[in-house]
């Protein structure tokens, strides 16, 4: 049964293999004709944008000479910035085009005046005029060679049922003025018949390309003028990058200062009270003083020790000089618990990912030794692809809960 099944499934799904090849299926789906309509919406829309940018240019520049001027010019310029926006949107519905809103007004100020400036200092506002300008032309060249490729395509294709339901006009026994001769045309021949349908089957096949290719160029005028400037996206990566590195460091600042407070300028101060008793001791009880001494020269040797290690976190000379393999055995050896580290990189990764991975994994095990428990614990590392794959895992307690915002060991 469940044999009999499988074949009448696999005989169900061979008609859907089969499909049609994408030249013979193109003039039917539906993105030829969302593209051809497009390209036909694109000739009153474009008469709309350059009419109103030139009028409103024109008058801003011919008022120049007053104080009219500029309002009328940065109102044209803003009226485009709109008429950007529904183009943005016309091309997101009809060519699945998405297009981010260029970079906003930044005004200096409040008011009209500083709303002035902002339009006419920003750039997306003069790329809008630009397209103004520029679509009329190519939307007049778009629209005559698809309008005109469909409408001779469709034509010739059907002409032989043009041809039998209108015989006088189809060229049966047709007539034709040439000046003042009438000419009689005989057109009944099969073999012109079926020559003229199969240049029109190769003009309605080539159509929805030809339409694909001239809204690509739309596609191109789109993303390029009524989008975000690579500029302006740059500047805004920058500083959210520049607010990470800044958090970054502050919270590094933070580390610092809390580990110098709680280690060694604790046993520093403790340190120089120890050394100040001691010189008390001197004289009445010289071996007291003495091995107060001592303790205070043990003091100085963890307080050189912690320092060493503070000086580690912030630059860690081993990750380096030698890499990640060998930074993370390092890590691993001062755990309490025994860590196995397997490192598999063809090549270095780059200094801030390796500083990354290293802080991370000297976070966790450093979790681990305090609150996980743990007998044995394991860090891998691998790449795949452009990504550098980290994973930390031990046989602990765990207890690490996201609702109760428990960490390892059930720690909040």
């Amino acid at each position: 049964m469940a044999t009999d099944y499988g074949q009448s499934y696999g005989f169900l799904e061979e008609p859907r293999r089969r499909r049609l090849p994408a030249g013979l299926r193109a003039p039917f789906e539906g993105r030829t004709w969302r593209e051809f309509g497009y390209v036909l919406l694109s000739l009153p829309v474009s008469i709309l944008l350059f009419t109103y940018g030139v009028t409103m240019v024109s008058i801003g520049a011919g008022l120049l000479v007053t104080f009219l001027g500029v309002p009328v010019l940065a109102a044209g310029l803003a009226g485009c910035r709109g008429l950007g926006a529904m183009e943005r949107a016309r091309a997101r519905g009809l060519l699945g085009l998405e297009v981010a809103d260029p970079e906003p007004l930044r005004m200096r100020g409040h008011g009209f005046l500083a709303w002035m400036g902002a339009v006419l200092k920003n750039g997306a506002s003069w790329r809008a005029l630009l397209y103004a300008v520029i679509q009329l032309p190519w939307s007049v060249f778009s629209f005559v060679v698809a309008v005109n490729f469909w409408a001779y395509g469709w034509a010739l294709l059907t002409y032989p049922l043009w041809f039998w339901l209108f015989p006088a006009y189809g060229g049966q026994d047709g007539l034709q003025l040439y000046g003042d001769e009438t000419h009689h045309i005989y057109l009944d021949n099969p073999f012109e018949i079926g020559v003229t349908a199969l240049v029109g089957l190769l003009f309605t096949l080539a159509t929805p390309w030809i339409v694909r290719a001239l809204t690509q160029v739309d596609r191109v005028l789109v993303h390029g003028l009524l989008g975000p400037s690579r500029l302006a996206t740059r500047v805004v990566e920058l500083e959210s990058d520049r607010g990470v590195v800044v958090d970054t460091a502050a919270a590094d600042l933070r580390r610092i200062e809390r580990d110098l407070h709680d280690g060694a300028q604790a046993r520093l101060v403790a340190l120089a009270m120890d050394l100040g008793l001691a010189k008390e001791k001197l004289t009445e009880d010289p071996q007291a003083a003495a091995r107060m001494v001592d303790e205070a020269h043990g003091e100085v040797k963890t307080a050189l020790q912690e320092l060493r290690d503070l000086a580690r976190g912030i630059h860690p000379a081993v990750l380096t000089d030698r890499g990640l393999d060998a930074a993370l055995s390092a890590v691993a050896s001062r755990c309490t618990v025994p860590v196995q580290v397997e490192v598999d990189l063809v090549e270095r990764p780059a200094p801030a990912i390796e500083g990354i991975a290293y802080f991370t994994v000297s976070e966790l095990l450093q979790n681990i030794s305090k609150h996980a428990r743990a007998t044995w614990a394991g860090v891998d590392v691998w790449r795949v692809e452009n990504r550098l794959m980290l994973q930390v895992v031990d046989n602990g307690v765990g207890g690490a809960s996201a609702v109760r915002r428990f960490g390892a060991g059930g720690v909040g």
